[in-house]
């Protein structure tokens, strides 16, 4: 089972974490910026985070076959405090970076207008620099927050196959899926989803335009669960080619649109530190780009 998780907070991880994620198949990550814990003050902590993104957390992953990426943005959170609202202005810095396959986190959180605004503004550079967007939904009102995430999308005019709503659920999954955007689900336990949640939205749905993560991080948090939801979907009645399509070429094809997905290492069967092979999926291509 090869396994992509597209929504993971690695900087928040142990090496052990890498270590048992490899054993388990997984091979790609994307890592999206988000908030801390931690109040940020200033502009320049956030550079030296997005620094970290692009520069040692890779070096970290590839250390045990593991290929990292990662999506720029300000997170919801962190733009209702005035003191973060210059980093937008150094986004597009950042966005025109090789490792950068999408602008993430955005969207809400409590549904302000300055959250409204950055989220606008996030979009509008996700159009300019030609890359998927990664939105929040937020985790209070999730069903009227994920309608007005929807129509801050349509507002932008950016192509809804460009976008995913993450964290969702059996509340909102519908909506997204009429609108055309990609659905985002993270496994995590206590809140959010649990895989067998996960399973029978699947098996109403179907695997299309589906993206499963474990949206791992600082709190409790495992992950591991894209695997324990490959696991149950084979128990459910799924193929190894649904599997795969959930687990590996779903997040291939979403975040491939940005033309800056490099595969070629980090595949199954790989020893952690081991030299890595070609990349190896659909057509033998390899996604890769950007300047």
């Amino acid at each position: 089972m090869r396994i992509f998780d597209p929504h993971i907070h690695m900087t928040s991880r142990t090496t052990d974490d890498y270590r048992a994620m490899h054993a388990a198949g997984v091979r790609a990550v994307v890592e999206p910026a988000f908030w801390l814990g931690q109040p940020r003050t200033s502009p320049d902590s956030f550079a030296d985070y997005f620094d970290g993104l692009l520069g040692w957390e890779p070096f970290r992953a590839a250390q045990f076959g593991i290929r990292h990426h990662c999506t720029i943005g300000l997170n919801p959170k962190e733009a209702n405090d005035p003191r973060c609202a210059p980093v937008i202005d150094l986004l597009p810095r950042y966005l025109a970076k090789d490792g950068v396959v999408a602008v993430g986190e955005i969207g809400f959180d409590n549904g302000t207008p300055a959250e409204e605004r950055a989220f606008a503004a996030q979009l509008a550079l996700a159009v300019e620099h030609g890359l998927p967007a990664l939105v929040h939904t937020p985790h209070r009102d999730k069903a009227g927050g994920t309608a007005r995430s929807l129509a801050v999308v349509a507002d932008s005019g950016i192509d809804p196959s460009y976008v995913v709503l993450d964290h969702l659920n059996e509340v909102t999954v519908d909506e997204v899926a009429a609108s055309g955007c990609w659905m985002g689900f993270s496994i995590y336990p206590d809140t959010k989803m649990t895989p067998d949640r996960m399973v029978r939205i699947l098996q109403r749905h179907g695997t299309e335009r589906m993206l499963v993560n474990s949206a791992a991080d600082w709190g409790h948090s495992d992950p591991l669960l894209t695997r324990a939801t490959g696991e149950a979907m084979l128990a459910a009645g799924f193929g190894d080619d649904d599997v795969d399509r959930v687990l590996w070429r779903n997040p291939v094809a979403f975040y491939g649109q940005s033309g800056r997905l490099d595969l070629t290492g980090g595949q199954p069967g790989d020893a952690p530190g081991a030299a890595a092979p070609a990349a190896h999926f659909e057509g033998n291509s390899i996604l890769r780009g950007g300047s």
